[in-house]
């Protein structure tokens, strides 16, 4: 990894819900007072946290810049005499139209993740500088975004690369493989409520009260995914929260950490790019081909079950997911088509009443309906 001092840079995307606002720079958004960062939480003041950690010294400047498109999180880069980094603290109520809230002890749980992720794969996370749980805040390394882009506005931009699935599957695969059957992380980890608040009630609760005729169904993937401990869950893993590192992806904000079902991963990936494939035709056919290599690749490092079982639970998963892009509590904010939206509330309808029994499967129905769609081109 780069150094503490070497300027690095977190994941400057938009979340979902939030807008396609860019980072600022450095220069264009100074922040105030370096003993007083921008706040919006109560609690410990985050120049203080760097002072006692030794991050910052008495006296020096700093610049204090809000990284703009985070719902979950105050996040901050930190420019020092010849150094950057970042701090990063949870918040109490997530930045969305709807009220949702989470326990900001996520925050601990995210640092935890990241410890895990570095001691097996020390390049799929930035390097990890300092955590004060108890005010729940964490600083890490500042990547150059001219050399960690970030994958989703790779792919809105129409840098579609196979390869960069591959990876994606291949290293989400290997964490989850790490970690599967470890009863020490399954208690560290038992973070049930957690990922209740951020991922199983406003992704599939909240579409079931808007769908009621699909309530059952949606009821049912909730308490399924809620009742699978398997393997250590990142849960956030998005095009949002991926850089494309030089040699290999970057995962960022795992605050949904969960030691539960790996499928619930795998799902929440290839989700993202099948609605990119709805939206951005001109590059369709290799965003379908990046959903299928980054499964394909993924599924061939499951050694914790029956490879089918989790190919399962992935394709009845899918079709939740999607109509939550459009009905839970977090629209896909690259959504704004009405015709886009009824395409996928139709189409994820009917995979739901008839779920398929593999990944490929719904794969290959999903681009027989994109094919067959005069209002997806």
């Amino acid at each position: 990894m780069s150094s503490p001092t070497a300027p690095m840079s977190p994941n400057p995307e938009p979340d979902a819900v939030s807008g396609p606002d860019a980072v600022s720079g450095p220069d264009s958004a100074p922040g105030p007072d370096p003993e007083l960062p921008p706040e919006s939480e109560p609690g410990a003041s985050p120049a203080a946290f760097l002072l006692d950690r030794g991050l910052a010294r008495p006296g020096e400047p700093a610049r204090w810049t809000p990284l703009a498109g985070g719902v979950s999180s105050d996040l901050w880069r930190v420019d020092l005499p010849g150094r950057s980094l970042c701090v990063k603290r949870a918040l109490s109520r997530l930045r969305v139209a709807a009220d949702w809230r989470a326990p900001v002890s996520r925050n601990a749980y995210e640092w935890a993740w990241m410890r895990f992720a570095a001691r097996h794969r020390p390049d799929s996370v930035p390097e990890l500088l300092a955590h004060d749980a108890e005010a729940g805040l964490f600083a890490m390394a500042f990547l150059p975004p001219e050399r960690y882009p970030v994958w989703k506005t790779q792919l809105f931009h129409g840098r579609v690369e196979v390869t960069t699935a591959a990876a994606v599957g291949e290293l989400l695969g290997t964490l989850h493989a790490a970690s599967a059957k470890d009863a020490d992380l399954a208690a560290e980890f038992a973070t049930d409520d957690n990922f209740h608040a951020l991922r199983v009630e406003p992704y599939l609760l909240a579409t079931a009260t808007a769908h009621p005729e699909l309530s059952d169904l949606l009821h049912g993937l909730a308490r399924r995914t809620a009742t699978t401990h398997l393997a250590l869950v990142h849960g956030d893993v998005s095009p949002k929260n991926i850089l494309v590192g030089p040699d290999a992806p970057v995962l960022l904000d795992a605050e949904c950490a969960w030691y539960g079902d790996p499928a619930f991963d795998l799902a929440f990936c290839v989700n993202h790019l099948l609605l990119k494939s709805l939206v951005l035709p001109a590059f369709r056919e290799d965003l379908l081909r990046s959903a299928q290599v980054l499964a394909e690749q993924y599924l061939r490092c499951v050694d914790w079950e029956p490879r089918q079982a989790l190919d399962a639970r992935v394709a009845s998963l899918l079709p939740a997911l999607l109509l939550a892009r459009v009905d839970g509590k977090s629209p896909a904010e690259y959504l704004t088509d009405d015709r886009h939206r009824q395409f996928v509330r139709g189409a994820a309808t009917a995979l739901l009443r008839s779920p398929l029994p593999t990944t490929a499967d719904l794969l290959t129905t999903w681009t027989k309906a994109l094919d067959g769609s005069t209002d997806t081109a």
